[in-house]
């Protein structure tokens, strides 16, 4: 049975995914109910060490919560035969192999339709099903230099710097999951399934957003701009008294407030930055007159006085920090998880909540395997076969 309530609680989703990409869209699906049933290879033929980290490490438990585990291997025929019984019963089937393998194994849209027309197939490429570059593995970093971001991250003149977060894999995840979801929804009018894919390249370079419209509508090449904003200003990092702020102070009304709560009105009347385009064009010379100011007080003391005052700031936590703050702490974004061997944990919440919607809790990452009884017993097979299929490495 499925491990939760929700939403989705209603559809069957077959993970075929590995290392990050692939795992972050289906653990969207897997938080909101759906019953996710993740195939493994059979230990002995496990070539995948490595990829997504230990299974009792925090990012394999962050990554593959709320799911159901089942062993198979689908190079051997009868392995591939089993394979396509869950298939027909599946709602959606999500996968993250270069776009050769998936057609060598047979478990391909083109085959896997054929099997259940109704089947939604998403898959995550580095860079697309076709193309020039189809063909390429795909990794995180790559696509981040690809997709544009490391030109427009880190300090004016320091060189290409990549994000600290996978961006590219992230990104492609969420946006598949939003494709599966839109599919499920078409379904529903026709009927019939259909092929949802997205990449790393293609997420990266949608994630660009207004740097890519500078280019595209403009045809201006953004540069690296540090922790200033790239075109409001001022808005970036800022040094008080005892370390760092961030304040954005863009806008007419907000540049004002901002002055007054420094009780450096004269910067209104200055020249260079009487207008939004002077602000920018000196923002050197705007942040030196600032941080003067900000340089008397405590970072406390300025995120108290700006955000009463109306202007948007904020610290520049640590990650421990992050967590210790009581409005993250409010919003529960640390979900406690019990593991029958780790103990208690706490796993990254999802950023969304649904006024009626159910929140049950959430299950750890399963064991390789967990479910092999329950989840194949489902399809007829008993504990005979099932000592079978085990003993000949197929389970």
């Amino acid at each position: 049975m499925p491990l939760r309530e929700g939403p989705l609680s209603r559809f069957t989703v077959l993970d075929l995914t590995r290392v990050r990409a692939g795992p972050t869209a289906v653990r969207q699906l897997a938080d909101w109910g759906a019953d996710v049933i993740k195939i493994e290879p059979p230990a002995p033929i496990d070539t995948s060490a490595g990829l997504g980290g230990r299974r009792d490490g925090s990012d394999f438990q962050n990554l593959q919560r709320n799911k159901r585990a089942v062993t198979l291997n689908l190079k051997d025929a009868r392995g591939l035969a089993l394979f396509h019984r869950l298939v027909t019963k599946a709602d959606v089937l999500v996968e993250n192999y270069r776009p050769d393998v998936k057609g060598r194994l047979g478990i391909d849209y083109p085959t896997l339709s054929r099997i259940n027309a109704g089947l939604i197939y998403a898959s995550i490429s580095g860079f697309g099903e076709d193309g020039p570059y189809a063909g390429r593995p795909g990794f995180d970093q790559i696509a981040q230099g690809m997709g544009g971001l490391m030109s427009v991250t880190g300090l004016p003149g320091q060189g290409p710097v990549r994000a600290g977060i996978p961006v590219a894999d992230l990104s492609a995840g969420i946006y598949c999951a939003f494709g599966i979801v839109m599919a499920l929804l078409e379904r529903e009018q026709t009927g019939e399934g259909q092929w949802v894919g997205t990449s790393l390249l293609q997420a990266q370079v949608a994630m660009l957003d207004f740097q890519a419209a500078r280019w595209l509508m403009d045809q201006e090449v953004p540069p690296q701009a540090g922790n200033n904003h790239p075109t409001s200003m001022p808005t970036g990092v800022f040094r008080t008294a005892d370390g760092h702020i961030n304040v954005a102070a863009s806008g007419e009304a907000i540049w004002r407030r901002l002055c007054q709560a420094l009780k450096a009105e004269h910067l209104v009347e200055d020249p260079r930055f009487a207008s939004a385009e002077g602000r920018s064009d000196h923002r050197d010379d705007l942040h030196r007159e600032l941080e003067a100011c900000l340089g008397s007080e405590t970072s406390g003391h300025w995120i108290r006085v700006l955000n009463e005052a109306g202007v948007p700031c904020g610290p520049i936590y640590r990650i421990d920090e992050t967590f210790a703050d009581p409005q993250v702490e409010h919003l529960g974004m640390a979900r406690p998880v019990s593991h029958p061997r780790l103990g208690d944990l706490a796993l990254v919440n999802q950023p969304i909540r649904l006024s009626r919607a159910p929140d049950s809790p959430f299950q750890p990452a399963p064991e390789r395997g967990q479910h092999n009884a329950e989840v194949f017993g489902q399809l007829g097979i008993g504990q005979d076969e099932l000592r079978t299929l085990q003993d000949r490495g197929i389970i």
